[in-house]
Order: C-alpha cells, then sequence, then structure tokens
C-alpha cells in the first residue's frame, strides 16, 4: 500500500503533525508513506521518523491552483492509493485529485469536499495534535492512543546555551520591543554564568537588531537571526539548555527535539496550539485582559499585544530556573 500525506503549511504545525505521521505508521506498518510538504519546510521533513519520501511544493514554481493540479498530477505515476491532506484548503483537496489517489481524506472549509471521497469532521476545542489524530481516527474507526509527538535530530554535545526567541509570525504574538529590551537584561544579569542565543527567520533580523542596541551583557549573547537552517537551528536546540519563546514555530521545534521550553502566550490558544509534549513545557499568560485569547494576528484593542506586555518577569525568570537547575 502507498500512503501520501500533505503536511502542514506552518512550522510549528509540521512538528505537531507528526503524531499524525506516527499513527499513520503504527496503523499501516508496511506501507509505503510519502509527504508533500512546503518548500521552505522540506528539510524539516527529513527529522520526521518513518517517511519514505519527500515531494518538496513551490509556490513560485507551481502558482496558482493550475499549479497545484500540475505538481499533483506529476505524482499521478506513483499509484497512491490514500492521500490525506492536513490543510483543509481547496488546494490541498485539488492537489489530491491530481494525483489520481483512490481514497482522499481530509478535513474541508473552502469547497473543496467535492475533490474528497470522504470529508471528515473537525473537532472543536481540542489540541491540533488531536484534530489531525481525528482525520486518520474517523477515517480508519480506530481509536488512537499512543500519541508521539517529535522529530529525531542528529544527537549534540550539550552546553549551556539558553535559546530566545521573541519573534512570531503574527504581530500580536510578537514581544513588543521595549518589553523585549527590559526582559533581555533582566535574563543576562540574573544568570551571569550563562551563554545566550537569539534566535529567527532572515525577515526577524531588523526587529532582533533593534533588541540588541543598547543591551547589556552582550559579550554573552550570540545572534543566531537569519543565520541558521531549520535543521542547524534544530541541532543548536538539542545542544540547548532551555529555550524561552513566544507563541512560534520555534517553540515547537524546540519542544519536538526535547529542548525544554517556557512559552509566552497572548493572541494565541495553548489550549489548541501550544508545544504537544507537556514533560518540558511550562506555559505562561499574563490573563490580565477579557480579550485572551483572541487568536487574532493584529491587535485591534491596544495597537501592541498588550496581553504580552504584561507578562509577568518574575515568573519567567522562575521557570527558566526550574530548568536550568534540573539540566
Amino acid at each position: 500500500m502507498k500512503l501520501l500525506i500533505r503536511l502542514p503549511n506552518w512550522l510549528g504545525d509540521v512538528v505537531m503533525s507528526t503524531g499524525f505521521l506516527n499513527a499513520v505508521r503504527q496503523l499501516y506498518p508496511d506501507a509505503v508513506i510519502d509527504v508533500i510538504i512546503k518548500k521552505e519546510l522540506s528539510s524539516v521533513a527529513a527529522l520526521i521518523p518513518g517517511i519514505n519520501n519527500i515531494h518538496s511544493f513551490s509556490k513560485q514554481q507551481y502558482p496558482g491552483l493550475g499549479g497545484v493540479y500540475r505538481f499533483g498530477k506529476s505524482l499521478r505515476a506513483e499509484n497512491y492509493d490514500i492521500f490525506f491532506t492536513l490543510p483543509d484548503s481547496l488546494s490541498a483537496a485539488l492537489m489530491g485529485k491530481a494525483t489520481g489517489a483512490k481514497k482522499r481524506i481530509g478535513f474541508s472549509k473552502e469547497g473543496g469536499f467535492f475533490l474528497l471521497t470522504k470529508v471528515c469532521r473537525r473537532p472543536k476545542n481540542v489540541h491540533r495534535v488531536d484534530e489531525y489524530l481525528a482525520l486518520l481516527e474517523q477515517f480508519t474507526g480506530k481509536t488512537i492512543t499512543d500519541k508521539i509527538v517529535g522529530l529525531q535530530p542528529e544527537p549534540q554535545t550539550k552546553n549551556d546555551l539558553i535559546l530566545l526567541n521573541f519573534n512570531s509570525e503574527a504581530e500580536s504574538r510578537r514581544m513588543p520591543l521595549d518589553k523585549g529590551k527590559a526582559l533581555l537584561n533582566l535574563i543576562t544579569q540574573t544568570f551571569p554564568n550563562k551563554r545566550f542565543g537569539l534566535i529567527g527567520s532572515p525577515k526577524d533580523a531588523v526587529y532582533v537588531e533593534d533588541l540588541l542596541e543598547g543591551a547589556e551583557n552582550t559579550d554573552r549573547i550570540s545572534n543566531f537571526c537569519g543565520k541558521t537552517t531549520l535543521v542547524t537551528l534544530a541541532n543548536l536546540m538539542v545542544s540547548a539548555k532551555v529555550l524561552l519563546s513566544t507563541d512560534s514555530g520555534p517553540a515547537h521545534l524546540a519542544n519536538g527535539v526535547g529542548l525544554p521550553v517556557v512559552a509566552l502566550f497572548g493572541a494565541g490558544n495553548e489550549h489548541n496550539t501550544a508545544p504537544y509534549n507537556a514533560d518540558n513545557l511550562t506555559v505562561i499568560r499574563a490573563g490580565q485582559l477579557a480579550c485572551e485569547p483572541c487568536v487574532r494576528n493584529v491587535c485591534k484593542l491596544y495597537g501592541i499585544p498588550k496581553c504580552m506586555q504584561l507578562l509577568d518577569e518574575t515568573r519567567i525568570i522562575n521557570a527558566m530556573s526550574v530548568y536550568l537547575n534540573h539540566a
């Protein structure tokens, strides 16, 4: 049997989809399991256990719905038996139809239901990992109890590095600059014998440079922002002690490779999208505003994400200390 799975389009969601992929491997132990993943994230797929082949999809190379169809059709010779799509978009359903897969399963909210052979109901008020697993459970009629979310990076030598990520794709989840500056100084003062690394994507570089402007203890701070690939970032995380992060893809990546994470939540709903493995996770929320969590990408009430501005620095330091003392 040959299975093809369309993975999500965001880093954090890809990490959370590993629960689905592990369950598929459990239910279909002898199957060939291939994935389609956005080109920018394709290197992460190599860290997911149990995948046979990775098909990288680029919107630039295959633009529009016509491009999506052509890409799917290019895989028709593989003769896939089952196509699962984790994104619930019309384009993902069209891609599955174009592959010629006999069975095509997914959620649908953009009219792609007529392109699927089975449309599943997305459960409400559950974690994203369980949303994805519900797709498999509704198709197979089997309950998934062994939920494994994680990646398999190469082993690294441990060091005293503390990683910091104040960035996020959504403006409402990004740390306000003045709050970030104050928090950065407090952290480097509180842990005088540690080294620190600021991480982020190339488009976060200006924000991180502004964060470092006038910062204290810069001799112990390394700026990794825009200087790592997803794989080298994962390796950096494996070697580190703890990550302090906003609600973002890197928080999930760290959680997936086993690094303790202190996750700062404001606009996002931690019950739906927090890193999944709770053993090495502390979620901190201010919880002082009636609008939390709004799950919007932009704060329309205050201009800046006040829910992030109100986060308690002492709680953050104490949470980090727990992981550093047990590391």
